[in-house]
């Protein structure tokens, strides 16, 4: 029953399944691998009664589906052998994931460094139960859709090779003739960016090779050691050199052309470098535009003259994320202990935004993150949901107070605050 990763098709493997069997076929590089199809879900939770309304048997739901044997596990092990045996990532492919109306970007599990029939079993399982995650669930009612729609919960799972990504970036293939390419990097795997855990270097390649860029100070990076990931250090004089050179920045924005004309459209695509070699990771299609670069880097703050209030004003900058502006109260999020606090209209400042934050962006008019870029996930699922946006602002969790009201601009990457 497991599908060839070259062979997949999105009706039966889910949309991002089918986008990389389609790069496959195309001959782009693509870490080989094969799909857990539909078909294997639908097994394997035949006899459970999933279609059932939200609250406590969305829980019960995911602890029945990570206790159900999975039925291939003879076939996951020969399917393993016959790639080496190598350690995998184990990635969703979910029904309604990676479309052109929702993205779903970050929403349901994945891992990386798995290694062995065991392992993979274990990570094939949890992949299926993120289908009833409280972020899904949120998510897709944000996106317009019934959360619990029995039809759209399905879950096809990818097992293909890992790559010990030494450098790795999102890129956003122009969606329009005259448009750059936007590209993001950092160093290390790939988590970091999207998950906005690290401000990446930002490129930009115009039509006629030239490329702008924006270095970062990257201080943190990702990497596997063993079947663990680790979070490590950039050495100092690694942290503000450029993730990439231009020549590399213009081979990648060539290579995501390639993607578009072979998956028909403009693509979000996560891509790695590892031993000098470029791979394509994942592609969908781009679901809203990031707004345009601002003028200026993230900088300290600018106190401004005296307003109508006689209260002074502090301006903070970052990278804008998505387009609006809003008043409202800031509320500082660090962690899970603070989502009771978060209250409808409150614009949230948090270090980054985790995926499992997502039941927040539906009550929250923004969000200011201390890091992250523009192709991160998070930064996708707020110009989804429309809510505006500024990354990248440098201790904004300390500049800003809680409670105080402040103004968001997503569009300039600015963040005004009345006494800050």
């Amino acid at each position: 029953m497991l599908v060839p990763l070259r062979e997949s098709a999105a009706g039966t493997c889910g949309g991002k399944a089918g986008a990389l069997g389609a790069l496959l076929r195309a001959g782009l590089p693509v870490p080989d691998g094969f799909v857990v199809p539909f078909a294997a879900y639908r097994d394997a939770v035949r006899d459970l009664d999933l279609g059932r309304p939200a609250g406590e048997s969305d829980d019960a739901a995911r602890r029945a589906i990570e206790a159900r044997p999975v039925p291939l596990i003879d076939a996951l092990g020969r399917a393993l052998g016959r790639l080496g045996d190598p350690p995998v990532a184990v990635r969703s492919s979910a029904a309604k994931e990676d479309t052109g109306q929702a993205s779903a970007a970050g929403q349901h599990d994945s891992f990386l460094a798995v290694h062995g029939a065991d392992e993979v079993a274990r990570a094939v399982r949890a992949c299926w139960a993120s289908l009833f995650s409280p972020r899904v669930i949120a998510y897709r009612a944000a996106s317009g859709h019934d959360g619990h729609a029995f039809d759209d919960l399905l879950m096809a799972v990818i097992v293909q090779r890992h790559v010990d990504a030494e450098i790795s970036g999102v890129m956003f293939t122009p969606a329009r003739p005259g448009e750059a390419t936007r590209i993001e990097a950092s160093w290390g795997l790939g988590p970091s960016i999207v998950e906005g855990r690290v401000t990446p270097d930002a490129y930009r390649v115009a039509e006629d090779g030239s490329v702008t860029r924006t270095v970062a100070d990257k201080r943190q990076r990702l990497d596997r050691r063993g079947t663990r990931l680790v979070v490590r250090d950039v050495p100092a004089a690694a942290r503000s050199r450029p993730a990439i050179d231009d020549t590399t920045a213009r081979r990648l924005a060539e290579l995501g052309g390639q993607v578009a004309g072979a998956l028909g459209g403009p693509q979000d695509i996560e891509w790695a470098i590892a031993g000098g070699r470029t791979w394509i990771l994942q592609a969908r299609p781009i679901t809203a535009a990031p707004p345009p670069p601002a003028p200026l880097e993230p900088r300290a703050p600018v106190v401004l003259p005296y307003g109508a209030s006689g209260i002074a004003t502090a301006m903070l900058t970052g990278v804008p994320g998505s387009h609006g502006t809003v008043t409202g109260a800031a509320r500082i999020v660090r962690g899970f202990g603070d989502f009771a606090r978060v209250r409808p209209g409150d614009i949230l400042v948090c270090p980054f935004t985790d995926p499992a934050w997502t039941p927040l962006l539906r009550i929250a008019a923004g969000v200011v993150t201390e890091t992250g870029g523009v192709l991160s996930h998070a930064a996708i699922v707020a110009r989804e949901h429309g809510i505006p946006a500024v990354l990248g602002v440098p201790g904004a969790t300390s500049r800003l107070r809680d409670d105080a009201v402040i103004t968001i601009d997503g569009t300039t990457g600015t963040v005004t605050a009345a006494d800050a």
